[in-house]
Parts: C-alpha cells; structure tokens; sequence
C-alpha cells in the first residue's frame, strides 16, 4: 500500500474541507503547488489532486495547478473534480495527470464512463466512490442518491472500472478516523483496486487499515493529518509497508 497526500484546490489556495462542506475550510498554503512540493519533497510516490471549485460547477478550473505540478515534480498526479464530460478528462490527461478521477459522471452518465475508459486506458481512470450515510453522495457531495456503495462498484466493474477512491465524506476532515467496515465492504464488492480515504488522524489509523489485509487495497489517501504534522509522509509511508518507523531528520 501506498500513501497519497491530498491537495485539495478551492479559490487558489489548498485547503482542507470539513465534512465535505465547501463554506468550512482551512486554508493550509496559499499555493497549491507549493503544498504538493512539500508532500514531494518528504518523499511522496503519488500525489491526489481534488479540483473543489470543480467539483462544486461542473467543469475543471485549476488545470493550471496541474500542469505545474506534473511540470516541475516527481510523483504523478491523480486528478478529480469537474471532470463530466470527455473532452474534460482529455483535457486534464493532457495537463499532465497520470490519472483521471471520475466521480458524479460515472454514476449518472456510464456511456462517459466507457469513453473515459476507452481513451485513457482502465490504469488511468479512478471511480470515486464518496458516501453520507452509508449511501452514495454526487454532484461534489451535495446531493444524496439510494446506491449503497458496495452495490456501484460492483456496478461499475462490470462496466470496465477497475479502480475505485471509497471516501467515507462524514470522517472527511474530521481526523475522526477511517470508515474500515464500510471500506471492508466495498473492498469485498470488487475484484479492482480500492483505495481509502477519509478519517485518518493518526500513524495507528493506517497500521489499522493494513490490519484489514485486503489484498485490493491500493493505498490511502491523507490530507489534514500531513498539514497538522499527525505523521509525515515518510512516517506514513513506512507505516502502510508494514516497515520500522524511520528515523528523525536531525
């Protein structure tokens, strides 16, 4: 299992929301870039980039980051946020992400889905699964549907999905720590690779999920617990391979 430290773009800067609410933010860099280059430098292999004032319109509008980002750092980048239609996943693919994340259009338009799929390839395109009350949330978390998370990604898989961010939005930036029984269901619906996100407060939150020994469980995804310094991305990193802590930088 891998970490990848978040950034989370709104109006500029990256933050991190509460709950999925975009009116409660904390603003951690006034440069997204910047962020991502910290998480590079403490020796991140993969970096997630959510595009919230995407989300929340509809369409990318911080592709600008991305291309500075895959430009000037190391680990690639996967993208979310605003991707709804083809030409938006080409147009992030060629800002430079290694992967697109799909989120409202894979759940209410598959035809894109199959497109997306067809034009990156099945590696590249992640499915994100965000879910309020144990049911699955769109439209950048402000809309509520019926689909239990477990019963869409087996959905989607038979659709050619084969990667899928579960994001339990009601841990989301609350260091409340990780949804493992919901993630454990969602891991089981699938034959794909599942990666986590939400919750994790602590070096114990992620030795807790690599406790759950799934064998499809890609990695984790942590934002507020990096900024607040719970752990570093070294520390997170030796913590999910199951390696001794490594040592203090003096």
């Amino acid at each position: 299992m891998i970490l990848f430290p978040a950034v989370d773009i709104q109006r500029g800067r990256a933050v991190r929301l509460r709950l999925g609410h975009f009116d409660e933010e904390t603003v951690y860099a006034e440069s997204p870039l910047e962020a991502a280059r910290a998480w590079a430098d403490e020796g991140a292999q993969y970096l997630h980039v959510v595009d919230l004032d995407g989300a929340r319109r509809g369409s990318p509008q911080h592709l600008g980051e991305l291309r500075r980002m895959t430009a000037e750092l190391e680990p690639p980048v996967q993208y979310g946020g605003g991707l709804r239609t083809l030409g938006a996943v080409h147009d992030a693919l060629e800002a430079g992400a290694r992967r697109v994340v799909l989120g409202t259009a894979a759940l209410r338009d598959e035809a894109l889905l199959g497109s997306a799929l067809e034009l990156a390839g099945p590696d590249r395109v992640v499915v994100a699964v965000d879910v309020r009350g144990g049911r699955v949330s769109v439209a950048g978390w402000t809309e509520a549907s019926d689909l239990r998370p477990e019963d869409l990604v087996a959905r989607l898989e038979r659709r050619g999905a084969r990667t899928f961010a579960y994001t339990n939005v009601d841990r989301d930036g609350t260091l409340a720590g990780p949804d493992l029984e919901g993630l454990r269901l969602v891991a089981q619906a699938t034959g794909g690779r599942v990666i986590a996100s939400g919750g994790v407060s602590s070096l114990a939150d992620l030795e807790a999920l690599r406790a759950l020994e799934l064998d499809n469980l890609e990695g984790v995804i942590a934002g507020k617990a990096l900024y607040e310094r719970r752990f570093t991305v070294a520390e997170g990193n030796a913590a999910l391979a199951g390696d001794p802590a490594p040592a203090p930088a003096d």
